[in-house]
């Protein structure tokens, strides 16, 4: 991306939160529950491409990368509750301002103060842009030597005041913003989602995807660019960044069969990928118990582990965990609920299927 995408997106998110710019944005259906206590100004000047709020479930802690002017946050903490949290993450003042303009009179409405908005660049969650200007005010940089001592400022603050700690949140959302970052910067994004998340941690991003590799043309286009076009993954990259960062089960939980546009004969659409962070501890094959029951013969997990249609198998908590949860639900069915033990002599062995004459004294 040139530096004049980059000053494009600035200066259109910014002409979009004063007056409401239509090309920014794809048809999406909303809860008009969710909407209802919302202010006008905030539903007219939001720009997205899909409802990423349906995912959140109470006390989630949420956060929303490129939050704009704070529609779904505001959503979302309705969804939360008194005990759950939804920080929204922007870089754009004016959306920023927009955002909170409204924050009191929506945590009257809610009765909790449960929103909040942060300063940051959605590649880098660690650094505060606040902070950074603070910095810089008080130490201008005008040799080499300031530019040491920045950067060096720099890590110590991601490493001892992160803006978002790490393991710190159960929900990352977006919408129809990870295309506005750099080709170069968008490996680190996820790697910094991946951080922030905690352990059995859930991701649901709305954003475009085309068909086809971008031409360099299209991508050198501020017009395109700031426009959630020519800095759009492809539809195959999109899945493969977040398995290679270290998301289970990463699929296409939307997929728009129109696409939004089509530019140079490649298609662009909107979709909503769904993720989640790998437990730990709790990885050993030995209490319980699963069948996959089709339509397929057999499918293959993200570690390489099959799932024979019909056949029972012995698998961790964490890996029970994620094949039968609601969101993401592909086909399991689970036959040891969360504290029925299985005895070592029971109905799965480790990574194997069994017979149900061989597991009737067991989990099944």
């Amino acid at each position: 991306m040139s530096m004049n995408a980059k000053e494009s997106v600035l200066e259109r998110y910014s002409e979009g939160a004063k007056e409401r710019q239509e090309s920014l944005c794809c048809p999406v259906s909303y809860d008009a529950g969710l909407l209802a206590m919302l202010p006008d100004e905030i539903i007219e000047k939001d720009y997205g491409c899909g409802d990423p709020s349906r995912y959140v479930q109470p006390g989630d802690v949420v956060l929303d990368l490129g939050s704009g002017g704070g529609k779904i946050c505001y959503m979302a903490a309705q969804l939360v509750g008194k005990t759950g949290q939804v920080i929204g993450l922007d870089m754009n003042n004016d959306m920023l301002a927009l955002a909170r303009k409204y924050q009191a009179e929506m945590a009257a409405q809610l009765g909790s103060d449960c929103v909040s908005f942060v300063k940051g660049h959605i590649q880098d969650l660690a650094l505060g842009i606040d902070a950074l200007d603070e910095y810089l005010q008080a130490h201008p940089v005008n040799t080499h030597e300031d530019y040491a001592a920045l950067k060096s400022w720099e890590t110590a603050q991601r490493n001892d005041k992160p803006l978002i700690p790490d393991q710190s949140v159960d929900l990352v959302i977006s919408n129809c913003v990870l295309n506005l970052v750099d080709d170069h910067e968008k490996q680190h994004m996820i790697s910094e989602i991946f951080r922030v998340l905690k352990p059995g941690g859930r991701v649901a991003i709305a954003d475009i995807v085309s068909d086809q590799p971008i031409p360099e043309n299209l991508k050198n286009d501020p017009e395109l660019w700031s426009g959630c076009i020519s800095g759009a993954f492809r539809e195959d990259e999109f899945l493969n960044e977040f398995t290679a960062a270290g998301f289970s089960a990463v699929s296409y939980d939307k997929w728009d069969a129109e696409p939004w546009q089509v530019i140079a004969g490649i298609e662009f659409r909107s979709v909503t990928l769904t993720a989640v962070k790998p437990e730990t501890g709790n990885n050993q094959a030995s209490d319980r118990c699963l069948i996959y029951r089709g339509p397929f013969a057999a499918v293959v997990d993200d570690d390489g582990q099959t799932y024979v249609r019909g056949q029972r198998v012995n698998i961790s908590e964490a890996t029970r965990k994620l094949l039968v949860n609601p969101a993401f639900n592909n086909g399991f069915i689970d036959l040891s609920a969360p504290g029925n033990e299985i005895p070592a002599s029971g109905c799965c062995s480790a990574g194997k299927s069994t017979t149900p004459k061989s597991s009737k004294g067991g989990c099944c």
